[in-house]
């Protein structure tokens, strides 16, 4: 599953001024997207504000995007809560979409369960989709960690088939030389791409491709030219604005950064906010950008 996908970009979404889903903006996004490389779209999750978007609004956000998108990029939907019986009832729903090539579910956060109880979890999950599963491991944000044993148990279910894991590029080693072959291993931390595709890794689950897709997809073919030296200084060129668009909560930054593109308002719903102007400096300095340039 995945093969030859990757740059996976976690979609935002864009607001408009009702605070209702501005679809128009959404579709000129993707299509940017698509041209500037990105081959999938995970929809609904962190980036795209997920506990803010009501079940209804995410199914009808699967739906459009699935339209959208017409077999021409893989569909990654969130699913996941820290509630089992929820995250089942709704990986039923949204695995049902026709267009939908995998479902996302999150480490179950809060609740802070053991090993075991993550299994189980993410077990009921897989049982439920007719689509394959793909966990997303983040400790950052759930507090607990799926271990890399863990995994490894997991990725003998037939339908779980991926991880996003935000943790170490150790850890992204262990999983690829430990895990099934056909076992998609994705990093979520933008700045861990290139030695994340050195170690073997699918490639990456990505804020930075909004507006860096291209630049990424550099890396990637002066890695597969054996031109190790430009995709390092590429990535040494990217990281710096990559760690800019997590200097504040995300997905803040990089709204405020395709705003000023025009491409969406400026719009996150409580309780995130904008970016003050003080931090929208700092961001478009590291960004290497002006407030001047528009």
């Amino acid at each position: 599953m995945l093969e030859n996908h990757p740059i996976l970009t976690a979609l935002i979404t864009p607001f408009n001024a009702h605070d209702e889903i501005d679809y128009p903006a959404l579709d000129r996004l993707i299509e940017r997207l698509l041209v500037e490389h990105t081959t999938g779209l995970v929809v609904g999750a962190t980036t795209g504000e997920s506990p803010t978007l009501s079940r209804a609004e995410k199914l009808d956000l699967f739906d459009h995007v699935g339209a959208v998108l017409a077999g021409r990029a893989a569909l990654i939907v969130n699913v996941g809560t820290n509630s089992t019986r929820e995250s089942v009832a709704f990986a039923k729903e949204a695995s049902a979409i026709a267009a939908v090539t995998a479902v996302l579910a999150v480490v179950p956060y809060y609740s802070k369960p053991g090993q075991a109880g993550m299994i189980a979890h993410f077990r009921a999950i897989a049982d439920a989709s007719s689509k394959p599963v793909i966990i997303y491991n983040i400790p950052g944000r759930s507090v607990v960690q799926l271990s890399n044993v863990s995994l490894q148990t997991l990725a003998q279910h037939p339908n779980i088939k991926g991880v996003k894991q935000c943790t170490t590029v150790e850890d992204l080693a262990w999983l690829v030389q430990h895990l099934p072959q056909d076992f998609a291993v994705y990093t979520g931390d933008d700045d861990q791409f290139e030695a994340a595709l050195k170690v073997g890794a699918r490639g990456v689950i990505s804020v930075a491709s909004h507006l860096y897709g291209d630049q990424m997809q550099q890396v990637i073919d002066d890695l597969h030219a054996g031109a190790t030296a430009a995709a390092d200084a590429q990535m040494a060129r990217l990281v710096p604005r990559m760690h800019a668009l997590f200097a504040y909560p995300s997905p803040a930054p990089v709204k405020m950064a395709l705003s000023r593109r025009g491409e969406i308002q400026n719009r996150l719903r409580l309780p995130m906010v904008p970016l003050n102007d003080t931090e929208t400096q700092v961001v478009l300095a590291a960004l290497g950008e002006t407030e001047d340039e528009k």
